[in-house]
């Protein structure tokens, strides 16, 4: 893996143009447990179209939208960054921002403009952030998020390490702990949102790359937490939460459950997401959030 780096912080951005329809937010929230348990209900905010008050859209949705099921096609495994020559199998999705501008309506369009705008030698590895910003067909902006990729081998090519970014939890209890339960079919349905990778759905290729079975996707787990906080601490008013930034610390086997620690600092949030099945094992770190109202 080779790095050029000027030519990957000097390329323009590229540029798609991207449409969703209220079926593909169906889907997704019914990919992260929408409607699944009984004591809460049937969740219609999430889960009907037609629901009196209007459905109601999770902003981790932008994570998927334009490669959802209403394109018809599969989507495009490909992951082409200029600049850089990426072996697949040798990064990690390390981390991920998402900062919402306005409110995400259940159909619409969009023009993505994706290029990177970091690049930082970590010796062994890269630190690779992708930054895609989303505006729609009046040029209001509507997102903008951060992709931070770990590139094992692709090092030495002499710039700055990655800052250190300083997270650590208030000396007090959690203000909030909310219990996320996933199903044994969550990867198989998550994947239909778009990424088709075998690692969450094929037990023989998941034990090939070291894992016991399938594992639940990263961004499966960071739309979990959305919906945890949107739910349990936001009334059910996706609006009010604006930004969402984690790294993605380690798996979650589909059957599990997310535990999220919340400590509220006026309108920034401070997360914590584990794994209770496993010791609290870390999902979830460095994890922050900013809230309306």
């Amino acid at each position: 893996m080779k790095i050029d780096r000027d030519k990957a912080l000097g390329a323009p951005p590229t540029v798609q143009e991207i449409s969703w329809t209220t079926r593909d937010v169906l889907l997704y929230h019914l990919s992260l447990g929408a409607g699944a348990d009984a004591a809460v209900g049937p969740e219609l905010g999430l889960t009907y179209e037609s629901y009196e008050h209007g459905l109601t859209v999770l902003p981790t949705f932008a994570m998927v939208a334009g490669s959802g099921v209403s394109t018809g096609t599969d989507p495009d495994p490909s992951f082409e960054l200029p600049g850089i020559e990426i072996d697949l199998r040798r990064i990690l999705h390390a981390g991920q921002e998402l900062r919402i501008h306005r409110g995400l309506p259940a159909s619409g369009a969009a023009t993505l403009a994706s290029r990177v705008v970091e690049l930082w030698d970590k010796g062994k590895a890269a630190v690779i952030v992708r930054e895609s910003a989303a505006t729609g067909r009046e040029g209001e902006p509507l997102w903008t998020s951060r992709m931070r990729i770990w590139a094992h081998g692709a090092g030495g090519f002499g710039s700055d390490p990655a800052p250190r970014t300083d997270w650590n939890a208030p000396d007090r209890a959690p203000d909030a702990v909310l219990d996320t339960p996933t199903t044994p079919q969550q990867a198989l349905l998550y994947r239909l949102n778009g990424d088709l990778n075998p690692l969450h759905a094929d037990p023989e290729f998941a034990r090939s790359a070291g894992f016991e079975r399938p594992v639940l996707h990263g961004l499966a787990s960071y739309g979990l937490v959305a919906k945890a906080l949107v739910g349990g601490l936001l009334g059910g008013d996706a609006s009010r939460l604006t930004d969402l930034s984690v790294r993605f610390a380690g798996v979650l086997l589909p059957g599990e459950s997310l535990r999220t620690a919340v400590w509220r600092e006026g309108d920034r949030l401070l997360l914590h997401a584990t794994c209770p099945e496993r010791d609290d094992a870390p999902v979830l770190t460095h994890a922050t959030a900013r809230i309306t109202g």
